[in-house]
């Protein structure tokens, strides 16, 4: 098996050879073909490429919420045959707050769908907002907060869940850059405190090489991986340093020529 699919089985995320098609009116598309990868405990690995190349899809294969056609997804050795929900959980763009219920509730939502006491799943929610910088607003409504103050709540509802895997799909895409840099520089003390191993779904090369330790580098449709890109930077990660130039240099080149492919040969 490729990428060392038969020595890390017990590994956290292994995807052996998996491949997406899907129907349209159209015709079928290909939206991945034949991807293997192994994410190892604690990582953070980021999933970089055009658009339509696939990503968002190898994401939810990750989470259960999309079937493979080829291959498998495994976690922690098992097949993924579906959600996980005691194993993974996402953030995705848009956040997904329930726009009824206040800040305090939407983190509280899993665990009272686990059936935990209120007073225990109001205790975590509060111990994750505080530090998120979030006191004082437990009771405002996503409506009443500012874009990263609800991506924050979106995050502190999946880390309530206390999983060890967490996925997420362009968090930040829809935040001004101030805002977007801002919150990856907290995320990294998030990453930091929980130990928690992520795949992170980004168009953003600067905050591909802030964030990881591993850059998957994905071809233009049908996704493949078109190459993996170690990070090994210190954090916290100085984004004008000569070797940032040089990795965010590298990375454009094939980001480039994805795009360029995606697009049709035109710039």
């Amino acid at each position: 098996m490729p990428d060392g699919v038969a020595t890390a089985a017990a590994a956290p995320i292994v995807l052996d050879a998996i491949g997406k098609r899907y129907e349209t009116t159209s015709g079928p598309i290909q939206a991945v073909d034949s991807v293997s990868l192994t994410v190892r405990r604690e990582e953070f690995v980021s999933l970089l490429g055009p658009s339509g190349c696939g990503k968002s899809t190898v994401l939810g294969m990750i989470g259960g919420l999309v079937a493979p056609d080829r291959g498998r997804v495994l976690l922690d050795g098992a097949v993924c045959a579906g959600p996980s929900p005691e194993k993974v959980a996402l953030v995705f763009q848009d956040g997904g707050l329930f726009p009824w219920r206040t800040a305090l509730d939407n983190v509280t939502f899993g665990l009272e769908l686990r059936g935990m006491p209120a007073a225990r799943r109001r205790e975590i929610a509060r111990g994750l907002l505080g530090p998120m910088g979030l006191s004082g607003f437990e009771s405002k409504y996503p409506r009443e907060l500012s874009g990263g103050m609800r991506q924050r709540v979106a995050i502190a509802r999946a880390l309530a869940l206390d999983t060890p895997i967490l996925l997420m799909d362009e968090p930040f895409g829809a935040l001004d850059e101030q805002t977007r840099l801002l919150m990856g520089e907290w995320l990294v003390g998030i990453r930091r405190r929980t130990r928690k191993t992520v795949v992170f779904v980004t168009h953003s090369l600067q905050e591909a090489i802030a964030l990881s330790d591993r850059i998957v580098v994905m071809t233009a449709r049908p996704g493949r991986v078109k190459d993996v890109i170690d990070v090994a930077l210190p954090f916290p990660r100085d984004l004008n340093a000569p070797e940032v130039t040089e990795l965010r240099a590298k990375l454009w080149e094939q980001v480039r020529e994805e795009s360029l492919k995606a697009m049709g040969g035109r710039p």
